[in-house]
C-alpha cells in the first residue's frame, strides 16, 4: 500500500463527516476506547492541551502549540479538517506527519480497522495520538472535532482546558439553543482540571460555571482578564495587540493572525499560559509566549484565517462559515480599506442559509459555487436563495472559476474574498498550489 492507496482506504471505506455530514457522526465514545486500549493507551505517554468551542479554537490550538515549541517542548498538533493534505492534521514540531507513517498505521492495524469500523475521524484521533507517542512528544494540543462531551479526542485528560467562543453551528447533533451547544462543548471540563474560557458570554456563562463547580475545576474567563485597547495592522502581514491585564498593565503582542476576531482568541491563549505557568512542569517566559504568538502561522502553517493571497487587489480567504464566524469575517470587511467587494462565496447543504445569507453585505458583487465535496450546496440553488435575499450575484460550477471571475472584474483598490466555508478556501488553496506546481 502506497501513501495514495491508504489515503483512498480512509475516504472509501471510513465515513467522514467533513466530507458527508451527519450520517458520519458516531455518537459515542465506543469505537475510540476500543482502538485506544488496543494501542496500549498512547495518549497517557505526553501531557495534552484540550481546545473546543465553535470559533476560534483552531487559531487557540494553533497559536499554542507555537507558545510551546518556541519554549523548547517537542509538540504535537492535532486539528480539524485539513485543508489541502490529510496530513495538515497532525503535526509535530509544525512538521506533517509522513506519509510512509499514515501507510504504517493502516496496514499494521487493518484487521482492527476492519473488525471495529471505526469513522474516519475516530481513525484520524488514535493514528494521531499513537504518533505523537512514537515521535516523543512531550505536549500536544488536540482540537476536538465536534462538539466535546462525545467527540472522540475527549479520552485525553489534559492539563488544561480551553474553550473559546459558542456560536449557532452543527443545531442537529449538538442542540438548538446556544446554551446546549454550550453544554455539549463544556463536556471537556475534567475533574480538577483548570478551563479557561476565551470570551464571556451572558448567555451561556451559567452552563461553564455549573459545570466547572460540578468537576471541582478552576474556571477563568480570559475576557475578564484581558482587555485589548488598541489593534494596528501595518499591511506587512502582522497585526499588532495593545492589552491590559487586570492590574492595568498594558503589553504589546503581535500576530501573523491578521484576523480581527485575534482579538477574541489571544487572551485565551495568554491566560492559558499564565496558568500552565504554575504548574512544575511547564516555562514560558514572556519572550517565548510573544514569538510563539507572533510566528504561529511561520512555526505551524495554519492557513486559511484571513490569509492574505494578494495585494492589487486585495485577495483574502477566510475559512469562517457558521453565523459567528461570518459576523467576524463581515466586521473585518468593513474595517478593511477597499473600493468594491467581490465575494467568491459557498457553503454546506446543512447550514441554515436564511440566517446566514442575512448576514452577508448587501453591496458586493458575488460569485456563488460549491466546494467539491458531497456536503456542499448547489451552486444554483445558492444563487437562487441569495438573489431572494437581496444579494447580486451569479453561480459558478467550480471555486476556482468563481475565484477567475473574480479576479478578471476586480480592480486594483477592490477586495477579493473567498469563504463561507472550510471547504470553498480549501478547494481555493489547492487550485493555486497546483497552478504553482504547473507554473
Amino acid at each position: 500500500m502506497n501513501y495514495r492507496e491508504a489515503i483512498e482506504f480512509l475516504y472509501s471505506r471510513l465515513p467522514a463527516f467533513h466530507r458527508v455530514g451527519k450520517p458520519a457522526y458516531k455518537e459515542g465514545l465506543g469505537n475510540i476506547v476500543l482502538l485506544d486500549e488496543y494501542l496500549n493507551h498512547p495518549h497517557r505517554l505526553f501531557r495534552s492541551i484540550h481546545i473546543a468551542g465553535t470559533n476560534g479554537k483552531g487559531s487557540v490550538a494553533h497559536m499554542l502549540a507555537s507558545v510551546m515549541q518556541e519554549a523548547g517542548f517537542r509538540t504535537g498538533l492535532y486539528t480539524s479538517p485539513h485543508l489541502i493534505d490529510f496530513r495538515e492534521r497532525i503535526k509535530v514540531d509544525g512538521q506533517m506527519i509522513p506519509e510512509e507513517e499514515v501507510v504504517r498505521f493502516i496496514e499494521r492495524y487493518y484487521e482492527l480497522i476492519e473488525k471495529t469500523k471505526p469513522s474516519f475521524f475516530e481513525l484520524t484521533v488514535a493514528l494521531a495520538f499513537d504518533f505523537f507517542a512514537r515521535s516523543g512528544v512531550e505536549v500536544a494540543v488536540i482540537e476536538v472535532g465536534l462538539g466535546g462531551r462525545l467527540d472522540s479526542t475527549n479520552i485525553i485528560t489534559p492539563e488544561l482546558s480551553v474553550i473559546t467562543n459558542i456560536s449557532w453551528d452543527h443545531t442537529d447533533l449538538l442542540g438548538n439553543t446556544l446554551q446546549a451547544i454550550a453544554a455539549e462543548k463544556a463536556g471537556i471540563i475534567k475533574k480538577g482540571i483548570p478551563v479557561v474560557i476565551s470570551e464571556e458570554q451572558e448567555e451561556v456563562r451559567q452552563v461553564f460555571e455549573n459545570k466547572a463547580k460540578e468537576c471541582s475545576s478552576r474556571l477563568v474567563f480570559a475576557s475578564r482578564l484581558w482587555q485589548v485597547v488598541k489593534r494596528e495592522s501595518n499591511g506587512n502581514g502582522i497585526q499588532t495587540l495593545y492589552l491590559k491585564d487586570g492590574t492595568g498593565r498594558e503589553v504589546k503582542v503581535e500576530s501573523d493572525l491578521l484576523g480581527m476576531y485575534q482579538m477574541k482568541n489571544i487572551p485565551a491563549v495568554l491566560t492559558a499560559c499564565a496558568i500552565l505557568n504554575e504548574g512544575a512542569w511547564f516555562r514560558a517566559n514572556w519572550d517565548e509566549m510573544a514569538r510563539g504568538i507572533r510566528n504561529t502561522v511561520k512555526n505551524t502553517g495554519l492557513q486559511g484565517r484571513w490569509q492574505v493571497l494578494g495585494k492589487h487587489p486585495l485577495v483574502v480567504c477566510d475559512t469562517g462559515h457558521n453565523e459567528g464566524g461570518l459576523r467576524e469575517v463581515v466586521a473585518q470587511i468593513g474595517q478593511t480599506p477597499h473600493k468594491k467587494l467581490h465575494f467568491v462565496y459557498g457553503t454546506v447543504n446543512d447550514k441554515p442559509l436564511d440566517k446566514v445569507l442575512k448576514i452577508l453585505p448587501r453591496d458586493a458583487e458575488y460569485y456563488f459555487t460549491r466546494a467539491d465535496i458531497q456536503r456542499a450546496l448547489d451552486e444554483e440553488e445558492l444563487a437562487r436563495a441569495a438573489t431572494s435575499a437581496g444579494l447580486k450575484g451569479k453561480p459558478f460550477h467550480t471555486v476556482y472559476g468563481a475565484f477567475q471571475a473574480a479576479m478578471n472584474h476586480a480592480q486594483k483598490e477592490d477586495l477579493v474574498l473567498v469563504g463561507g466555508s472550510t471547504f470553498v478556501v480549501a478547494d481555493l488553496l489547492g487550485a493555486l498550489n497546483q497552478s504553482g506546481r504547473n507554473e
